[in-house]
This record gives structure tokens, sequence and C-alpha cells, in this order.
């Protein structure tokens, strides 16, 4: 044993396991990392029109999105559902509130 050192071969083996297991700890979580991000930033498969088109003096105040249908909520109370291909309107549900 080396007495300048103050570190016998147990330990600097027990070392080497440590810095080894950190390494490839470290690879396979930038790997993972690497992974999710291609994942999340790939572009969305739903097609979306490029213009809708809202009956006049209507505002839109919320929008929602189904696997081929668009829907906005309007300032006045009224929910238009649209094709999501072709921007159309497909249906308009009249909200009822009680005053």
């Amino acid at each position: 044993m080396n007495k300048t050192s103050g570190l016998d071969p147990t330990n600097i083996r027990f070392l080497r396991i440590l810095v080894t297991t950190l390494t490839v700890t470290m690879i396979a979580g930038i790997i993972i990392v690497i992974t999710l991000l291609v994942i999340k930033l790939q572009p969305s498969k739903i097609k979306i029109p490029q213009e809708i088109t809202l009956p006049k003096g209507t505002k839109a105040i919320s929008y929602s999105q189904g696997s081929d249908w668009i829907a906005i909520i309007s300032s006045d109370d009224r929910i238009f559902i649209f094709d999501s291909v072709t921007g159309k309107i497909r249906k308009q549900i009249k909200i009822n509130t009680e005053k």
C-alpha cells in the first residue's frame, strides 16, 4: 500500500466503478433527452385549414380541435363546428344562458 496517496486498491476499484456508472448514466440520459425532443418537435399530423371565416360581428374567444373538426366559441355564446379540411361550417350551436 502506498502511504502517500492514502488509497488502497479496493478504494481505487470502487471509484472506477462509480465513475463508469456515472458515465453510462449520463450517456443514457442524454440519449433519452434527445429522443424526447425529437418526438416532441415533430410537426403535427392534424390538418388545419389556412383560413376560417366567422360570421360578421363574431369574435372568437376559445378554440378546440378534434380529429376532423374545429370548434370555435364566440363571444355571443355560440359554438361553430368547422370541417378541419375544408374550413366550412358543419354546425352552429346557440348556448342559452339563464340571466
